[in-house]
């Protein structure tokens, strides 16, 4: 009951922050903003799009180190866009990193090495992401006001997933109570997966530059989105802000993000750069786009082979 309570609040959250932002900003005005120059751009982050797939892939192939390389490449990709369909339809957008990790672990019998190898994927991207954030920091805080509340929350999130990292890859030193142990086998198998990583130095700083490429497409995606909508914008800028807004959305209170990221991408990009909010939204829109491309693969996975 407690669950379903909290999807349902979640599920509030996100239809009270797109019904809110359709009211102040009419969709007939979003869509005056999709011109003949939106498709080519739109074309462009398709392609882009896809290629982070096949990173993405190649990551958690070299993750599952030896094991990994018996398994076929194309096998991996296709389980990246099976977690893709069920990201889009499970609340929390953890859900597809689930069931990708899972379905192939217990296809290969690989299950801790699998989930082992899709959490660290996961910190390896945040750290990245923060990498490209305060570095494009000063420039942005030279030039515009951001509020000092975005930053120290970057700074702490930072912070959590420094933690995080390092707490993977040692968890086999923390001795967990025998009760829990007994009863979820599962874990100690899991902090011996993860344990791996400090005796493989090379295959998990190559996954450290796949998760950089990585978000580097990620950024160069948002900044593909005004451009396709006519808007220039220096690519610092657009680090920052949407490096915020990626962390804002990761936070549990709405449906994967639904609502709470449309209104931050507002307050930032309108509230102190003053771009109309129409134009915000018609390019943050694009997104849900991408989306829809990576799903749909994954439901063609899903109708082939549903074992």
């Amino acid at each position: 009951m407690k669950k379903r309570i909290l999807a349902w609040l979640k599920l509030l959250v996100s239809v009270l922050g797109i019904g809110y932002i359709f009211y102040k900003v009419p969709f007939e005005s979003i869509r005056e903003n999709w011109t003949a120059q939106t498709l080519p751009w739109l074309l462009f982050l398709l392609f882009i799009t896809w290629i982070s797939m096949f990173i993405q892939a190649n990551r958690w192939r070299g993750l599952l180190l030896d094991e990994g390389k018996k398994i076929p490449f194309r096998t991996f990709y296709a389980y990246i866009a099976l977690g893709y369909f069920f990201t889009a339809f499970l609340p929390g957008g953890f859900g597809g990193d689930v069931v990708k990790s899972v379905a192939l672990g217990k296809r290969f019998n690989q299950t801790p090495r699998s989930v082992a190898a899709i959490l660290i994927s996961r910190v390896q991207g945040l750290l990245m992401l923060f990498l490209l954030f305060f570095i494009s920091l000063p420039w942005v805080l030279l030039h515009y006001s951001v509020p000092i509340s975005f930053t120290l929350g970057m700074g702490a999130a930072l912070l959590i997933s420094v933690f995080a990292i390092l707490f993977c890859c040692f968890s086999d030193k923390v001795k967990l109570p025998e009760s829990i142990t007994n009863r979820i086998h599962f874990i100690p198998k899991l902090q011996a997966a993860l344990a791996l990583y400090r005796n493989q130095k090379k295959q998990f700083f190559l996954s450290f530059f796949d998760s950089f490429l990585l978000q580097l497409i990620v950024f160069v995606t948002a900044y593909g989105y005004f451009k396709a909508i006519g808007i220039s914008l220096d690519f610092r800028l657009v680090v920052v802000f949407n490096a915020i807004t990626i962390i804002v959305t990761m936070l549990p209170i709405s449906l994967n993000g639904i609502g709470v990221r449309e209104w931050v991408i507002v307050t930032l990009y309108t509230g102190i750069l003053g771009i109309p909010a129409d134009k915000v939204l018609a390019g943050n829109l694009l997104g849900y786009i991408l989306i829809l491309f990576q799903a749909v693969q994954g439901g063609i996975v899903l109708a082939a082979k549903r074992r």
